[in-house]
């Protein structure tokens, strides 16, 4: 493992209690795990917790952990989702060291067990279509019908089968089925199919094959072959186990993986079918895998989420055995609370508004001195240029305010954070009515943002000087969905019209400009924000992170 996790962040769950009581009783001497995703797609949060489940319990029962690419569709899998997946892996603090494998490092083993189930009379040929074999597997409550295939012979089964694998018939024309029993309650024990032809150009192995294992064929005996001591999976993995295990009994397997079933990750406003996040990227509704508002694990990075906040997250939503709903906030709680201890402050002006300070000296400029971090002295400090042109947010004025408005209106005092007093007298619109400017006075006894007459203000303010600030593009971003259960066959009706806001006349602290890495900082009174790969020194892009409170659930209505 590359990242060296505390005690603390690991808890202790049902499969912990299970993988602990066998190291007990000595049923194994060493524990081994996988990560076994399946390279047709990137990986989002929802596997984030399969891989510290898995990655965590191998460090923390000093084993190791498998990364296997489980790649029996080649119409479907591509490259870039290999790299993706262990740079993903990688970049939440994991590492499988020396073992990494494919599924199709085993294609040939797993040719000759099918032919020894042919063998066994284990398995058959079929010449059903796919809707054949569907319609004939039943229902829930009705048993399924026997393929008029069921009963060849072995060597008519092997010597078609051996012809599907030299690539003589199309796709579709037949299939390898296990013979079970069709009219078994579990309708994955009803002759479930092993082999399928598919003539496609596989990414590793070329044009080798015609003919490709089921995902539920090939896991297993994968498995078995890399003695896997826990097979770990989620829960909609639990109907098939009986077959996983059929299958391991049938063959001469070199040992005999237990799988054990927990929990999938759901979380309110969030889609994490795999289904969805591929229309999502291919319908042009967001800018890619990596956009920030999806919940991959590299819109995730891009977005400016720390790894150690996933690994956080994780942790305090456990491991059960029920599927259950987990509140975002759940996460972006863990967002906020190791980026505030992490994240050096710094002043941003989202949207600006000017202001003149009429008494301040035409042409003086100072500079004030501001805290890096306000809780961690060692962070330092660092200048800020103060003079008498000034931006504020244009949401820190009112012209007529609410009662409990506290920030600047016309003849109200506020503090300028670090720096001084400063009073409205004058507002200065255009001819649309629109504000433009504010006309202000200081208070020079006020440096350092206290009167020595001990008045007091009700706000205090971030700003930037006009002249020493620096352009920038920020983008907002939001929940993608608007309802807290957005529905998946129907994705696009619920997804957020205001998920993305880009704010093109921003400024920013040279202090922000200056540095160009991937730390995220604290924009005061703003939120969180991450430099963007599109950012340039000529023109810096930044992504808001994570607001400092959130707001979103109230402005939709829900439950904050």
């Amino acid at each position: 493992m590359t990242v060296e996790l505390a005690a603390a962040e690991v808890g202790r769950d049902f499969i912990r209690d299970i993988v602990q009581a066998d190291l007990n009783s000595h049923k194994h001497s060493q524990v081994v795990t996988r990560f076994p995703p399946e390279p047709n797609g990137y990986l989002h949060i929802g596997h984030a917790k399969s891989i510290a489940l898995n990655f965590g319990i191998a460090q923390e029962f000093s084993g190791r952990c498998h990364l296997r690419f489980d790649d029996t569709n080649p119409t479907r899998e591509e490259q870039e989702y290999i790299d993706s997946i262990q740079a993903d892996v990688r970049w939440l603090g994991y590492d499988w060291g020396t073992d990494l494998f494919y599924a199709s490092d085993y294609f040939e083993r797993l040719y000759g067990w099918a032919e020894d189930l042919i063998r066994a009379g284990h398995a058959y040929v079929d010449d059903q279509s796919q809707d054949q074999i569907r319609a004939s597997r039943g229902t829930l409550t009705e048993p399924g019908k026997n393929s008029p295939f069921r009963e060849r012979s072995v060597d008519e089964n092997l010597d078609l089968f051996r012809r599907m694998k030299a690539g003589e018939f199309p796709n579709g024309a037949r299939v390898l089925r296990a013979k079970i029993d069709m009219s078994s309650g579990n309708i994955n024990l009803r002759d479930p199919v092993l082999y399928r032809i598919l003539h496609a150009t596989h990414p590793r192995t070329g044009d080798t094959w015609s003919i490709y294992p089921s995902y539920d064929y090939a896991h297993g005996q994968s498995d078995a072959i890399e003695g896997i001591t826990h097979s770990i999976c989620t829960l909609e993995f639990e109907d098939h186990r009986p077959l996983y295990e059929w299958l391991l009994d049938k063959l001469p397997v070199p040992s005999k993986p237990r799988q054990y079933e927990f929990a999938r990750l759901n979380l309110t406003y969030t889609l994490l079918s795999k289904r969805v996040l591929t229309e999502l990227v291919r319908g042009g509704h967001v800018a890619g895998w990596d956009d920030p508002r999806m919940p991959t694990i590299a819109g995730l990075k891009r977005r400016g989420v720390p790894p150690a906040a996933i690994r956080e997250f994780v942790k305090r939503i456990g491991v059960a055995k029920a599927n259950s709903v987990v509140d975002v906030g759940m996460l972006e709680f863990s967002i906020r609370e190791v980026l505030n201890k992490s994240a050096l402050r710094r002043m941003a002006v989202l949207r600006p508004l000017k202001v003149l300070i009429e008494n301040y000296p035409e042409g003086q400029v100072e500079e004030i001195e501001a805290v890096n971090h306000p809780d961690d002295p060692s962070a330092g400090t660092r200048k800020i240029k103060f003079g008498r042109e000034l931006y504020i947010e244009r949401d820190d004025f009112m012209e007529n305010p609410p009662k409990k408005f506290f920030r600047l209106s016309p003849g109200n005092e506020v503090r300028l954070r670090y720096a001084y007093f400063i009073t409205c007298r004058e507002v200065v619109k255009n001819a649309a009515g629109e504000v433009i400017e504010l006309r202000c006075t200081y208070d020079p006894a006020t440096k350092g943002g206290n009167a020595p007459d001990g008045r007091k203000v009700k706000a205090t303010m971030h700003w930037l000087s006009a002249s020493h600030s620096v352009p920038a593009e920020i983008r907002l971003y939001n929940q993608l969905f608007v309802k807290p259960a957005p529905d998946a066959a129907n994705f696009a009706a619920d997804l957020n019209p205001q998920s993305l806001e880009i704010l093109t006349d921003a400024r920013i602290e040279p202090a922000i400009a200056e540095v160009n890495s991937s730390d995220v900082m604290q924009f005061e009174r703003q939120g969180y924000f991450v430099r963007d790969p599109d950012s340039t020194p000529e023109r810096p892009v930044f992504n808001r992170t994570i607001g400092l409170r959130d707001t979103f659930a109230k402005e939709v209505g829900g439950k904050s």
